[in-house]
């Protein structure tokens, strides 16, 4: 079903978590934009990923949503006074639909193609071979048969608080992801920063709260590299657009890259492009092991290798990421 936006005055988008979720919405909210300039659209978003729309211009109002009583009855009373023409749940979960209970307007949700995920991941039975990117998935949940060619949307709104300057060559490492199997390993990076720095590189650690250890780690191993870790989303944005390239694994920070248009190459475990967040409409390359009968083991990570090998990740070696770096560049 197409939707007419040119027929509508005000929408609400609900996409609580999580990182590059929340990014990759930005390619639905614009091209919604471009349909009809006039449009009111608000979003919701947990309170943890407001930054990432933040400085948003496409965006009308961004509601944070905070999982207190009272933050949510105040949240209750906000949104339903708006009378929105349309509610596009992104989210699909209990707590947006708690969000749609109390709107009583007309409403799409996406779907998340749990059933056919399960499919391809237990008995490798793939039924989403042909499916697309999540962009695009979105776009088809909120009745827009197009989107257009540009990728994710990120705006920094110009911040110069940087220890890195517009002169040198930064390679960007990003070797945080929230479950084990979607982490390249620490020593690999470690192999792969000394590489870059004997070419002339100099290396930026990006990285979460989460990643603190990791980054204080592989700064400790390398000559001279900048760690940027636990700085805000914003920060972390706006250094890396300093960067001529981000390695980064399938994670919020592969999506940040590629939204402030820095070329990307990510690695990928136990995840496949099947699932839809491989790069969308930027330049990358994606590093991964495409000879194994055991990928996908999950669609989202696990805490630990299921045949203990962990061949998906150990078999990208830092000679073929080092080398990839001068195929990015051509």
């Amino acid at each position: 079903m197409v939707i007419d936006f040119s027929e509508i005055s005000k929408i609400l988008i609900i996409r609580l978590s999580s990182l590059g979720d929340v990014l990759l919405t930005t390619p639905l909210i614009r091209n919604i934009k471009k349909k009809n300039p006039a449009i009111q659209i608000d979003f919701v978003v947990r309170d943890k990923f407001f930054e990432a729309v933040q400085n948003n211009s496409n965006l009308n109002k961004i509601y944070k949503y905070v999982n207190s009583k009272s933050e949510k009855e105040s949240l209750f009373t906000s949104l339903s006074s708006k009378k929105y023409d349309l509610v596009i749940d992104l989210q699909n979960n209990l707590r947006s639909k708690e969000i749609l209970r109390q709107l009583h307007s007309k409403f799409l949700h996406f779907n998340k193609s749990n059933f056919r995920k399960f499919l391809l991941v237990h008995f490798k039975i793939n039924l989403l071979k042909d499916a697309s990117q999540i962009p695009l998935r979105y776009a088809e949940a909120a009745g827009i048969d197009k989107l257009d060619n540009e990728g994710l949307d990120f705006y920094t709104e110009n911040l110069t608080n940087t220890l890195l300057k517009k002169d040198v060559k930064y390679i960007g490492l990003c070797p945080g992801a929230k479950h084990f199997t979607k982490r390249w390993p620490k020593e690999y990076f470690i192999d792969l920063g000394k590489k870059l720095e004997t070419a002339g590189f100099k290396i930026v650690l990006f990285g979460g709260a989460e990643e603190i250890q990791i980054c204080n780690d592989i700064e400790s191993a390398l000559s001279n590299a900048i760690n940027l870790s636990n700085t805000s989303l914003l920060q972390v944005g706006a250094d890396m657009k300093l960067c001529d390239a981000i390695y980064t694994n399938d994670s919020g920070l592969m999506h940040l890259a590629l939204a402030v248009g820095i070329p990307v190459l990510t690695f990928f475990g136990s995840t496949v492009k099947e699932f839809g967040f491989f790069p969308y409409n930027a330049k990358s390359i994606v590093l991964e092991n495409e000879n194994l009968s055991c990928r996908p083991c999950t669609h989202i990570g696990r805490k630990s290798c299921p045949k203990i090998h962990f061949k998906c990740m150990l078999e990208i070696k830092s000679e073929l990421a080092y080398s990839s770096l001068t195929k990015l560049a051509g």
